[in-house]
């Protein structure tokens, strides 16, 4: 079973220390760098919520859901909308289904609506991330046509 956890003193190694493989690494970047990312952002006026994904009791990903970011050029739908900015399956804990699983969860979290109403949620990707675009599009994100940063935005109204 899959679920999102506070990242902590006691899980914040095994998190940090989750890889993709050597292919995949040019579209995701580390769980550490995310996570700095995130107190940027909190500083900064936006609203980080990383997450440790786990299937029972083991760590196998990482998640980085943000509403209202503030640091970054943004899709015109962005605004007051949640941001799935990260999201990570280790690579030996990949073809397993955790990460259609973990999507449930995190959307399941994202229409909780912990920061504030939104009518989006939004995901940037490198258009050649075939596995991932498909994942998106499995749970009704739809590509809007906009491009940021070279990544193609995939949106799902919710």
């Amino acid at each position: 079973m899959i679920t999102l956890r506070k990242i902590t003193l006691d899980n914040r190694r095994a998190i940090f220390n989750l890889e993709v493989s050597e292919d995949q690494r040019q579209f995701v970047a580390s769980n550490l760098s995310s996570v700095a990312s995130c107190y940027v952002l909190a500083t900064n006026g936006g609203h980080p919520f990383p997450f440790a994904i786990y299937a029972d009791e083991q760590p196998v990903g990482f998640v980085m859901i943000t509403y209202k970011l503030t640091s970054y050029d943004l899709p015109t739908m962005a605004d007051d909308a949640y941001c799935i900015l990260r999201l990570m399956i280790a690579s030996q804990y990949q073809n397993r289904g955790y990460g259609r699983e973990a999507m449930a969860k995190i959307l399941e979290f994202i229409r909780s609506f912990p920061a504030g109403p939104a009518q989006y949620c939004w995901i940037p990707y490198k258009d050649d991330n075939i596995v991932a675009s498909k994942l998106y599009e499995s749970f009704g994100f739809r590509d809007c046509g906009e491009i940021v940063h070279d990544e193609q935005i995939t949106v799902l109204r919710l």
